[in-house]
């Protein structure tokens, strides 16, 4: 698990690992943005009607993107450490969003809010990388999600999801990794009963 004495450098330095190598200075101008945000179990850090003004990192901890329909809680997203987690509909359009954000387990994240973002983005090339390959990754997930519900069968989706996301599967309260999978509990139940049965 990684650990809570890590600073606001250690932060910079891995998000620069995974998205962009930059230079001591470039680092500094990333490190600069970066807030540390600790969020109890079932603390919120984005409520309906509120517009998302960052990108979150997560350090450790587990969040969850949710939002209601017809009087139902549906899970729209959920995602572990070093993870990135935003509205991105709500940050584009800096306009309120539907989708809600809130801590499964006791979480530390890094907040990258936008508007510093892009301004250190203008001083260098790098942190513009850094910026768009996140942007990209994050559709990407939001591609493979679609994929998943729109071709594959539910026993195919459990399957996937505990290969992609294992984290997820073994933390995540069944309820929602229900919900996150578009099928009842006891539809779940049955999957992964049949998908132990199968090991």
């Amino acid at each position: 698990m990684p650990s809570l004495s890590l600073t606001k450098r250690d932060v910079a330095r891995e998000l620069a690992r995974r998205y962009s190598t930059m230079t001591h200075d470039e680092l500094d101008l990333l490190e600069s943005v970066l807030v540390p945000m600790k969020f109890a179990k079932g603390e919120k850090l984005l409520s309906e009607g509120q517009t998302c003004k960052n990108i979150y990192w997560i350090v450790k901890g587990l969040l969850r993107q949710f939002y209601y329909k017809e009087g139902k809680e549906l899970t729209e997203y959920m995602a572990a450490e070093n993870t990135i987690v935003m509205c991105i509909e709500s940050l584009f359009r800096e306009e309120p969003s539907n989708l809600q954000i809130a801590a499964l387990e006791p979480s530390l994240v890094y907040a990258l809010p936008k508007a510093e973002l892009e301004a250190v983005a203008m001083k260098s090339v790098n942190i513009q990388i850094l910026y768009r390959k996140i942007l990209e990754e994050s559709l990407i997930i939001s591609q493979q999600r679609a994929d998943l519900l729109r071709f594959e069968s539910a026993q195919n989706r459990y399957a996937k999801l505990m290969k992609r996301e294992p984290q997820l599967v073994l933390r995540a309260p069944l309820v929602y990794i229900a919900s996150y999978l578009q099928m009842t509990p006891e539809t779940l139940s049955r999957v992964r009963n049949s998908t132990v049965i199968e090991k």
